[in-house]
């Protein structure tokens, strides 16, 4: 029995049943205008700080919903589409954004950074957002996606680890599938050296691009790629983080803690203020206990679940995602897990960073080529050869959970190799073209605009509305009780949580 059949042997039906998602999906809010929102996160919604499922993610003008752990990809989509109902309701007349990518900006420093109250997590969590704006300006924070976190029953850290190098190798496949920001309001780039070309006058793209949030105008930091963090195992991840935790960068150092007049300008002075600046396609994750580093939680209890972070919102779906894509992610990440995953290496390191960039600006292009090893083959070839190896997987989801959504999930991403005009990416330009005169902001408008409808349209029910209205209340109650509780001064709360000896001591394996 070769090592792939005894991998597929492996996924017993109970272990395959076994698998848990969860959803966290930013979006900007907006006014009918298609200009952000500068209003504050409404009280309506709860704490930014401790509601469950409703947040905040870089602005006050961002939010962020979340589901719970789910069993089932319905059940966990029926969540998320709840919690948005709630949400436009408290709306007014906002509504939220559907494009990852942003709407009409103001003025970089006018961009509002998220409030969570005056208790010292809350500060700090503002504080580090503060930073961020020093360190890579405001608009590339208002980037908005969706997070999917997954795990399997009985998976060791190593595994994960083997999961992510594989995930990193074939992420292109993502991008070109679900890539869906191939365009751009031209105040995103104001000011800005960028390769894009002119759709309209206020509309910027690439021809081919599948996900300019994922390439060079995206999460990207010239900074961080001087990290070259490796996904050998995790005492080489904790290792790398750790170093750039607590190592001071020259730049970082010019900004300073504090400013002239005493506020402080970011966290810290190291080439990372807190784990969550490290920007990745995915991340290995543990739950923290209340006020634990997410680096110690991953030292002393190791890999719990991951978080895929590449996917772009999806304007044609009302919630920015449907079941058919979380299935092929189900899939997707099976097949990263039980397929054979060779060390990484600096030098493949770099090759993926360029393959990335590449399929994120010119995805779509005719016989796009990409490194694999020390060759190359084109994206359409190694992405077809990715997908007939997943079928036997689906096969496996499908007869442990009944139906066969699991093959036809794996069979629309083969018929999307196939005609990348019916990608995400190309149906937006299509869109944009010949509907909207070219402009980026009159399509995101449009389909907000639908989206919202759609969500007043379908009221929760009255006990759901009523949950929710408990939530948010409970969340403020909750919040000023972390007020409350604070016993020591802020400047003294930063100095214990950001001490070097709170990261934990590297795990052995």
């Amino acid at each position: 029995m070769n090592k792939k059949t005894e991998a597929l042997g492996a996924l017993t039906p109970e272990r395959l049943q076994g698998i848990r998602r969860g959803i966290e999906k930013e979006s900007l809010r907006a006014l009918p205008s298609g200009m952000v929102a500068m209003t504050p996160h409404p009280a309506a919604l709860g704490s930014a700080l401790t509601h469950p499922h409703i947040t905040t993610d870089f602005s006050e003008s961002q939010v962020e919903l979340i589901t719970g752990v789910h069993a089932g990809v319905q059940s966990c989509l029926d969540e998320l589409t709840q919690v948005q109902q709630f949400t436009t309701q408290a709306l007014g007349e906002e509504m939220l954004w559907v494009s990852s990518m942003p709407s009409c900006l103001p003025a970089d420093d006018a961009i509002p950074i998220g409030q969570y109250g005056s208790s010292n997590v809350g500060r700090a969590k503002s504080v580090y957002r503060t930073g961020l704006g020093h360190r890579y300006g405001r608009r590339m924070q208002t980037i908005s996606g969706i997070h999917y976190n997954w795990s399997l029953p009985d998976v060791s850290s190593k595994d994960y680890f083997g999961l992510i190098r594989n995930f990193r190798r074939h992420a292109f496949l993502l991008l070109y599938l679900f890539g869906a920001s191939p365009a751009v309001c031209a105040s995103f780039v104001a000011g800005r050296q960028h390769q894009l070309k002119p759709l309209s006058p206020q509309t910027l793209y690439l021809p081919y691009a599948t996900s300019l949030r994922m390439g060079r105008l995206g999460y990207q930091s010239d900074a961080q790629t001087s990290l070259a963090v490796s996904y050998n195992c995790l005492q080489g991840y904790g290792d790398s983080l750790h170093d750039a935790l607590t190592r001071p960068y020259p730049a970082y150092e010019t900004i300073g803690v504090r400013g002239s007049n005493g506020e402080y300008r970011q966290l810290a002075t190291s080439l990372l203020q807190i784990e969550n600046e490290f920007y990745g396609t995915i991340r290995p994750k543990r739950v923290i206990f209340p006020g634990e580093r997410p680096l110690h939680a991953l030292r002393e209890r190791g890999v719990e679940y991951v978080e895929v972070r590449l996917m772009d919102l999806d304007p044609f779906e009302v919630v920015g995602i449907n079941s058919q894509t979380m299935r092929f992610l189900d899939v997707f990440l099976l097949h990263c897990l039980q397929t054979e995953s060779p060390r990484d290496t600096p030098e493949e390191i770099a090759a993926l960073g360029r393959n990335q960039q590449n399929v994120a600006e010119r995805g779509r292009e005719p016989g796009l080529l990409l490194e694999r090893g020390s060759s190359t083959v084109t994206l359409t070839d190694w992405g077809l050869e990715l997908v007939r190896a997943m079928a036997p997987v689906a096969s496996q989801l499908d007869a442990s959970h009944g139906g066969t959504e699991y093959a036809a999930a794996v069979a629309a991403a083969e018929h999307a190799l196939a005609n990348p005009e019916t990608t995400p990416s190309a149906r937006v330009l299509r869109e944009i073209s010949q509907s909207h005169d070219g402009s980026f902001v009159a399509f995101v408008r449009a389909q907000s605009i639908r989206t919202k409808q759609a969500m007043l349209d379908a009221p929760l029910a009255p006990s759901a509305q009523q949950h929710f209205e408990q939530l948010a209340q409970t969340s403020w109650e909750d919040q000023r009780q972390v007020e409350q509780g604070d016993t020591m001064p802020f400047d003294i709360y930063l100095q214990e949580y950001l001490s070097p000896r709170r990261l934990g001591e590297a795990a052995q394996g």
